[in-house]
């Protein structure tokens, strides 16, 4: 049977909107760091500089103080922020400040801004730089799950802010809030939902991602840490990378057995940075830092689940990394180095520091401990966001640190070590960026314009 001509026409040009629609929509940035969890922005027709004018704002929405990033997924932006009722939010990261108050997940329009529906709950907090809620939305297939600092895990329908599921990681594992609260941004696997939840033989937890029914526990550690679960793939398999505050452990993602671990322990619990994986030509190596001078490289074995340690940082080598996560690019190891505050490279094959500079970090002359900015690869570029709130277009490699543009984009809200900064990781999707302080988010266009 011969189908007519107009049919098929009309077909393809359903076909060719249809392209074209998700083409103008971009992509998404469903969750902390990126689709892929890697901190690579993969769309095209983004500027390769920024104007001496900045770029266009397209909207900017009032919200409420939090450290948590935006995630951008189908059309809407999703973030987490407290309102706080009682108490003074004061920053002392030797004393837990205690605040009454409600956390709140908030969706918005991601063309105009506008606020689509809000879901929140009462939470008194006990911990230390009590902003807010650090964890980034992780958005998939429909359903939205947001861990507050308090450890109030919630599943929620994106499209109307509907409960679907809740746990409380203090009541249901006995799991202590951390000083700096929970930070381990939730991982979907699967139909599982991977949390760093803490408790006796609970470090890690994996629940179905629809119902919320536990599918398996695993770990015991002096604390949880605050590192996101990782996924990697080497020798053949699948692994699953769990930071505590002790050790660094694989796990097999389905079962949460454990394949291997080693010692690796920061001061203050503080295993913080997602790791980060290279193939070189000595093998799949694996680097992790924090602070207190802990870093470590390890060679990953080829031919069965298992590290073996290849270096370990001394104190005027390896990059101490902490508030973000570094990349590896062609061997060298970009990241802010929490003693110094300065942005370093660093050689991943010896931990020979090839350069330094905290330009795009604190921006001063005089080193700032946690100085931080958040990087992200796109193109032969880094984008990054300043703690001065400035957001940055450079480019990083073994020789230097090449700026090409900025614009102030935030005021830093925040405070730490007397400095005034805003720690927040942004979101890149649609050919814009969305970031946020703990007054507003903003949304601004990085796309191409057309001549």
């Amino acid at each position: 049977m011969s189908i007519p001509a107009r049919r098929i026409t009309t077909a393809i040009t359903a076909i060719v909107l249809l392209a074209a629609a998700a083409a103008a929509r971009g992509d998404d940035w469903p969750q902390w760091m990126g689709p892929q969890r890697d901190g690579v922005w993969r769309e095209e027709g983004i500027v390769e500089s920024i104007p001496a004018d900045g770029l266009p704002v397209r909207w900017r929405a009032k919200i409420n103080p939090g450290y948590s990033g935006p995630a951008v997924a189908e059309g809407r932006v999703f973030l987490t922020d407290y309102v706080r009722t009682e108490g003074e939010a004061v920053n002392d990261p030797n004393a837990r400040a205690e605040l009454a108050g409600r956390e709140r997940v908030l969706c918005l329009d991601a063309a105009t801004g506008k606020l689509l529906w809000k879901h929140e709950y009462d939470c008194p907090y006990a911990i230390s730089y009590p902003s807010g809620p650090r964890c980034t939305p992780t958005v998939h297939r429909g359903l939205v799950y947001t861990l507050g600092a308090e450890g109030n895990l919630r599943c929620l329908e994106a499209a109307t802010g509907r409960l679907v599921w809740q746990k409380d990681f203090k009541r249901d594992y006995a799991a202590p809030t951390p000083i700096w609260g929970f930070c381990g941004h939730p991982l979907v696997d699967g139909d599982r939902l991977v949390c760093l939840v803490g408790g006796e033989g609970s470090v890690a937890v994996a629940f179905d991602r629809t119902s919320g029914r536990e599918i398996w526990r695993a770990i015991s550690a002096s604390e949880q840490g605050y590192c996101p679960p990782t996924l990697i793939e080497a020798a053949g398999r699948r692994q699953l990378l769990i930071w505590d505050a002790d050790k660094l452990n694989a796990l097999v993602p389905e079962t949460g057995e454990l394949l291997w671990s080693e010692p690796l322990k920061p001061a203050y619990g503080m295993s913080l940075m997602a790791p980060q994986t290279a193939s070189t030509a000595a093998g799949q190596l694996l680097f992790a830092s924090g602070i207190g001078r802990v870093a470590a490289v390890y060679r990953l074995a080829d031919d069965r689940p298992a590290a073996s340690i290849l270096w370990r940082g001394k104190p005027k080598n390896a990059v101490y990394c902490a508030n973000s996560t570094p990349y590896i690019d062609g061997g060298t190891i970009y990241g802010c180095d929490c003693e110094t505050g300065s942005l370093t490279a660093v050689d991943l094959a010896t931990a020979e520091r090839l350069w330094e500079t905290a330009v795009p970090t604190t921006g001063l002359a005089r080193r700032g401990r946690h100085g931080t900015a958040f990087l992200v690869r796109q193109a032969d570029r880094t984008w990054l966001f300043s703690e001065t709130g400035d957001l940055i277009l450079a480019r990083l490699t073994p020789a230097g640190y090449e700026e090409i543009g900025r614009m102030p984009l935030l005021e830093p809200t925040n405070e730490c070590f007397g400095r005034e900064v805003v720690w927040s990781h942004p979101a890149f999707a649609g050919r814009c960026i969305f970031a946020r302080n703990d007054r507003e988010l903003i949304c601004v266009s990085a796309a191409v314009q057309e001549p």
